[in-house]
């Protein structure tokens, strides 16, 4: 491209250095039809980042986080750029992890009291923070009083809020247990029994806990996990119309109550197609196509991943209306499926950050920690320094493991510019300031090679290019064949059949604002 043609304003962002971090833009409207719309819901705005409690700060040397870590450390968060978290189960568990609950009132001692987990609220709250809470409707720990009494007594008030048959029934083989008196259905195993929602009782009972969690204790909203398998239909174990039923209910309940709250759902696998039949049920469903997109294509070096996921979102769900991510506490770590490439993990970044939905990042994403399964490996503590346990704790860690070499923690990557730290930082700096980047159009454009991905983002008078490249090879041979008519009357980029003279670098990003 010609430097005289050139008459867009580089934004950022190249993999060698940082650009200031601006604090957010106002959004001015340019229009009194634009005045008149109605304020973005807040999550509009939102990058979420998760945290694993157990293993992100430990604030008192037992070797286990806890709530008063993650307020240690909301400087670090806020610096980052993040203004919402969501927190993996903080309820009573005998689990580490916490997916199997016995009280749905309380919180884990191990984190703390219930006063320090308001305190943190409070403290999020004053940095403009909002706070998700994991949900778990489907099952209760077989550990829950409910459950005991229900598998003591065939009689016990609470025998109908669970799954029970006399007898095996002759399908789902081992999602059915024994029990005292019978067999129970449990889809993940035995220690988590299925809740029964097509008992009301149920229904009102996980009403009074959304409720009390809401209004008592004041968090933002909730990550509703194993969703899709909340009301079977025979042997229909997902997705049933039952299932959405319920979640329309739920909706409404906690939307009339406050519009404000946000719930996103944990549909696994679920693209687009999937998402769009749980519109008005969640605000936001997690993403899977566009998570194996972002993945897939910054570890092939090719867009092909990325451009079909998008084709096969936007059929379904043009406006962006879900949640994206990486990788997730269920999943082996970004880092790890990249072999340790710090070009890929800067590449995937990018591709999520500057893509259409409200982005997720999971901890330790950032500075490129590592993690295969099990479990417990790809929720290892938070690596804050080179000290000694990482600097996530006075004693020994809960879990200690392999999560990456010398240069795999916050204090060594902070002051680097070229750091996958500064990357993520300069990204979501970007997405913050520049609307069209959070919930404008996405048009993917074709650059006449696989080697890069290339979209415009538009958001009224605002367009942003982005061009990633996929490989760890210079590339100069490209050109955007299907930029529209109307940015080729602005003349703000050659004619489609042009070819660019400007080499980009392995693994660059480079982001344009386009503009008279």
């Amino acid at each position: 491209m010609k430097k005289h043609l050139l008459i867009f304003i580089l934004i950022a962002l190249l993999s060698a250095c940082t650009p200031t971090r601006p604090e957010p833009a106002p959004v001015k409207p340019t229009s009194p039809a634009i005045q008149e719309t109605p304020p973005s819901d807040w999550w509009d705005d939102a990058i979420f980042y998760e945290i694993f409690v157990r293993s992100f700060y430990d604030s008192n040397a037992d070797g286990i986080g806890d709530f008063n870590g993650i307020i240690a450390k909301l400087d670090y968060l806020e610096d980052l750029g993040i203004n919402a978290i969501w927190l993996m189960p903080i309820n009573p568990s005998p689990s580490y992890h916490g997916y199997d609950v016995i009280n749905y009132y309380a919180v884990n001692h191990e984190y703390g009291t219930m006063d320090d987990f308001k305190h943190l609220l409070e403290e999020a709250h004053k940095r403009d923070m909002h706070i998700i809470i994991d949900l778990v409707l489907n099952h209760t720990s077989s550990q829950h009083p409910f459950f005991v009494d229900a598998n003591n007594d065939p009689e016990s008030p609470y025998r109908d809020w669970y799954l029970w048959e006399e007898n095996y029934p002759g399908w789902g083989g081992s999602l059915w247990h024994e029990g005292n008196h019978g067999v129970y259905y449990a889809l993940f195993w035995g220690g988590m029994p299925d809740l029964n929602y097509r008992n009301p009782e149920v229904t009102a009972q996980m009403d009074k806990v959304a409720r009390y969690w809401l209004d008592e204790i004041g968090v933002d909203g909730f990550r509703l996990d194993a969703i899709k398998h909340l009301i079977e239909e025979g042997e229909i174990t997902e997705n049933t119309a039952a299932t959405h039923e319920w979640l329309q209910h739920f909706y409404q309940s906690y939307k009339s109550e406050n519009p404000e709250t946000y719930v996103v759902g944990e549909v696994y696998g679920a693209g687009g197609t999937v998402a769009s039949t749980y519109i008005e049920q969640m605000d936001h469903v997690f993403n899977f196509e566009l998570a194996s997109g972002f993945v897939n294509s910054a570890n092939g070096g090719s867009n092909t991943g990325i451009n079909s996921a998008f084709t096969l979102t936007l059929k379904d769900m043009p406006n962006g209306n879900y949640a994206t991510f990486l990788t997730n506490h269920d999943q082996n770590r970004a880092m790890s499926l990249f072999y340790g490439d710090v070009g890929k993990a800067k590449a995937a970044a990018s591709l999520m950050l500057t893509a259409p939905g409200t982005p997720f990042i999971y901890y330790g994403e950032e500075i490129g920690m590592l993690g295969k399964k099990p479990d417990e490996d790809i929720r290892l503590p938070m690596q804050w320094s080179g000290a000694e346990n990482a600097g996530f704790s006075g004693s020994k860690p809960w879990r200690t493991g392999e999560a990456g070499d010398s240069d795999t923690n916050i204090a060594a990557q902070e002051n680097d510019p070229d750091s996958l730290l500064s990357h993520y930082r300069a990204l979501i700096a970007l997405r913050k300031e520049y609307p069209a980047l959070r919930t404008g159009e996405i048009e993917v454009l074709d650059p006449g090679t696989n080697a890069l991905f290339a979209a415009l983002r538009t958001q009224g008078d605002e367009k942003i290019l982005v061009i990633v490249n996929l490989t760890d090879e210079p590339v100069s041979e490209y050109h955007l064949e299907n930029i529209p008519d109307t940015l080729m009357d602005l003349n703000l980029l050659l004619p489609k059949d042009s070819s660019f003279d400007l080499a980009i670098p392995a693994y660059e990003t480079l982001i344009f604002e386009l503009k008279k």
